[in-house]
Parts: C-alpha cells; structure tokens; sequence
C-alpha cells in the first residue's frame, strides 16, 4: 500500500495552512476542533494541539488545515508539521474514531446530461475521489468497488469517475429514461453507506498529475513528472490544466496530455468519460483546443489529435 505523503498549501488567509493528503482521511465528514477537549475523537487533531501555536484543526475529508496564533510564521514551522502529519499517518495513526454504529452519511446524487447521448453524468454533493479514473470494463475496475457494482448492470459500457462525479457510459440496448433513476439511486445508497469510492492503494496521484506515456484507459494513471518534459510540453500540460479541463469536466469528461512531437508540431491527447467517443469531440478538438494551443503557443502547435479518437 503507498504510503501517505503530505503538500503543504498555503490558503487566502495567512493565518490557516492547509496540509494535503494523497489519500482520505475521513469518508465525507469534515471536522473542526477549537481546542484538545473538543478533539476527543481524534487523537491526531489532539497531538497537534500539543504544538503551542496551533489554534484551531480543521479535519475534511483529504486534508488538514490549521489555524495558527500569531507567535510564529507559518514558514518556521510549516515543514515541521507536515513531517508530523506524515509520519503519524504512515505509522498507522487513527484520524477520527469511528462509533461501532456508524449512520449513513446524508447524500444527495442528481443526473445531468451531457454532449455524448450515451453518457449521464450523475453529480455528487461530496468529493468522490483524488485522481480522475476511467474503466473500460470489469477487470479495469478491480480497483474499484463502485465502478464493480457499476459493470454488473447490464447496460453499464464504461465507467469514469473524477472529482464528485461518476460518469456512466451505456449500450444502446437502454435508454436513459429507463435506467437514470435506477443508476441515481444505487450510487446514492453506495455512497451514503459509507463504501469506497476507490481503494487507498489505488490512488497514486491528484487530478491532473497523469503519465504522458500511458495511454491505457483504466486507472489510476501514475502521476506525471513535469519536470521530465520540454518546456512545450510543460505549456501545453499547463493550458490544459487551466482553460481545457475545467470546461470538459462540467460535460462529465477529461482531457490528459499524452505527448507532443516538436517536428511536426502535433499534441496528442487522451479523452476520457463522456468525451471519448462523443459525436462533437472532433468538432471541440478542432475549433476549440486546437485553436487555443495555436494561438497561446504561435509556431509550436498546429496539430491536436486524440489517441484514442
């Protein structure tokens, strides 16, 4: 099992950090302990109070924030709590005990449609996973208890899941209106149970942190090394990053940087979700991510291709 590892992220407010796991750390709860009574049942939030400076721990579900008093910097001890974080939850330390009698957790999950007429993109009120993950069929989703149950619906072509959303690719054999309010409704009662989403082991990276060289379709992708790659290619990850991503992930997809050849001046992507095999996918290839890469990066772009389009 990968071990944690913790990224210090400094927030709008200087006097809170936030320190970013890898992996949850709670199943959709988030906390907040203004002092070591209140953090009785969490035993690392009650082992940072003993820092003098931690005025108040913030526990969500892939994440620690803290808020500070102001007799130190954050850049004096910063590092410091991070290699404790760490080392207490690499060591097996419990984050927030459990009652044996867990209740479900409130959640509520809605349909939206998307461009591709095969996908349904069915949005949750809760953060699902770190690292975006698409399954092309059962064996892909060994790693995946939800995307399992997900393939045993006869229907169910493939499965992609980023962020707090789950989007279902279909055969044609249903039609939406027959099926959505079924797939709605398992996935709610999945995750209100408590079950995961993705096993801890499975999540090797954040979103946008995938491997260029890997063009297989399951998940999760191993996380990208930037630092490897050609200051185009580092532009091109970045645009994509930016302006693409976030305007493909409303439609239920991802978009991921697979590589870029400098004599031909071509960018090769990977769609995911609803993108991969949407009837418009070419059409936004074309007039929308190849023009922008075009224009943001004169001479060095002219070409955008999808490997698996």
């Amino acid at each position: 099992m990968e071990n944690y590892t913790i990224n210090i992220q400094h927030t709008t407010q200087p006097g809170i950090v936030k320190f970013e796991a890898n992996k949850f750390l709670t199943k959709h709860e988030n906390f907040e302990f203004k002092n070591i009574d209140e953090a009785a049942k969490s035993p690392i939030a009650q082992q940072l109070f003993y820092l003098p400076f931690v005025k108040t721990v913030y526990i969500s579900q892939n994440f620690i924030a803290i808020e500070k008093y102001d007799i130190v910097e954050w850049p004096e001890v910063e590092n410091e709590v991070a290699e404790q974080i760490e080392n207490y939850l690499n060591k097996g330390g419990v984050v927030i005990k459990t009652d044996e009698q867990q209740k479900n957790i409130p959640v509520t999950v809605y349909a939206e449609s998307t461009p591709n007429p095969k996908v349904m993109k069915f949005v949750s009120n809760r953060k699902l996973v770190l690292h975006a993950a698409e399954f092309k069929n059962i064996d892909d989703a060994k790693d995946s208890p939800l995307a399992q149950k997900l393939f045993h619906f006869p229907f169910v072509k493939e499965v992609f899941i980023d962020e707090n959303y789950v989007s279902v690719n279909k055969y044609d054999m249903a039609q939406w209106e027959e099926i959505t309010m079924e797939l709605r409704e398992f996935i709610r009662t999945f995750l209100q149970e408590g079950n995961s989403v993705l096993n801890n082991d499975a999540v090797t990276g954040t979103a946008g942190q995938e491997n260029e060289a890997e063009t297989s379709k399951s998940a999760p992708k191993p996380q990208l090394n930037l630092d490897e790659l050609d200051d185009t290619s580092q532009q091109v990850v970045a645009i994509l990053e930016e302006y693409i991503k976030p305007a493909v992930a409303s439609d239920g997809g991802n978009i991921l940087f697979d590589s870029y050849d400098e004599e031909s001046r071509t960018v090769k992507v990977i769609l995911q979700g609803a993108c991969s095999g949407c009837p418009s996918s070419t059409m936004t290839l074309k007039s929308g991510i190849e023009t922008m890469l075009r224009d943001m990066l004169k001479g060095r772009v002219d070409y955008v291709e999808a490997v698996n389009g």
